[in-house]
């Protein structure tokens, strides 16, 4: 998985292309640690489907705020810079890959 920072985001996400996957999550977030390694996973599984990102939002709180991520975890999905998708708080790494495979 790609680390995402508020210096490479708009180089990784915004200005890329195809079907991009960014977790946003923090460290004082237990749901979000505990499927950060599903969605690593994931990443693994359907590698060449989508770029698969992490973002921590201790840091980059402006960013995550900037994107309109207001809880923890969640996930967005962005295709050529544009958001078309997105799965926050109560997430499963079932419904991920469901999401992923309708984007697909």
């Amino acid at each position: 998985m790609l680390i995402l920072t508020k210096e490479n985001f708009a180089t990784e996400v915004l200005n890329a292309e195809g079907l991009i996957l960014v977790d946003f999550w923090s460290e004082k977030c237990e749901p979000c640690k505990a499927l950060m390694p599903r969605i690593h996973e994931l990443a693994e599984k359907h590698h060449g489907k989508a770029k698969f990102c992490s973002l921590d939002t201790n840091g980059n709180k402006r960013l995550a705020m900037a994107q309109k991520v207001l809880g923890l975890p969640t996930i967005l999905f962005y295709r050529n810079g544009e958001r078309i998708a997105e799965l926050t708080t109560q997430i499963s790494v079932e419904d991920v890959e469901a999401k992923l495979l309708e984007l697909v």
